[in-house]
């Protein structure tokens, strides 16, 4: 949200106080806590919750980095292991006739 790493109810943000009115809203028509929680995070998603569970996305997130490094890591070696063989080098009469054709 807009105060990562605070609750609703620390937070200073106008969301936050939106948020806690509604809360309070809920709570006073009778519903129970999972409710309320089950309600923001149909409204929200899970990155209104303090702790978000831990879920294939969350690790997708998470492993993101480290799996791009691995895949420029593998694009570097591949590119250098496809790099052509240098040249060979100039046989005696090619190095003859190429001092040759530099002679002023």
């Amino acid at each position: 949200m807009v105060c990562q790493n605070e609750s609703v109810e620390e937070s200073d943000a106008d969301l936050a106080r939106d948020l806690r009115r509604i809360v309070r809203q809920r709570v006073v028509a009778g519903e129970s806590d999972q409710q309320v929680i089950d309600w923001m995070v149909s409204r929200y998603g899970n990155f209104v919750r303090l702790r978000p569970p831990f879920t294939a996305l969350t690790v997708l997130l998470w492993g993101a980095p480290v799996i791009a490094l691995l895949a420029g890591a593998g694009i570097v070696i591949l590119a250098r292991r496809r790099r052509p063989a240098p040249p060979a080098p100039l046989s005696a009469a090619e190095q003859r006739r190429l001092s040759d054709l530099l002679k002023p």
